[in-house]
């Protein structure tokens, strides 16, 4: 299983679930909106130190990221 496409797949999911756009989640959680687009694609190799203040921003568990 591909983690970028796991973890991006799950950000996306979520964020459109919380009724946030790209630009919403960037502001929350300090990240450019780039960064997110990136990371929604699978595009990005984020840390866990990114998914947990993903997370953060989306308010849920790391856990929720990385969970098929």
């Amino acid at each position: 299983m591909d983690m970028r496409k796991l973890v991006g797949d799950n950000c996306a999911r979520i964020r459109k679930q919380r009724g946030l756009t790209q630009e919403q989640l960037a502001e929350k959680s300090g990240f450019s909106q780039q960064y997110v687009s990136d990371l929604e694609r699978g595009k990005r190799n984020p840390t866990i130190v990114t998914i947990y203040e993903i997370a953060q921003a989306l308010d849920v568990s790391h856990l929720d990221l990385v969970t098929p």
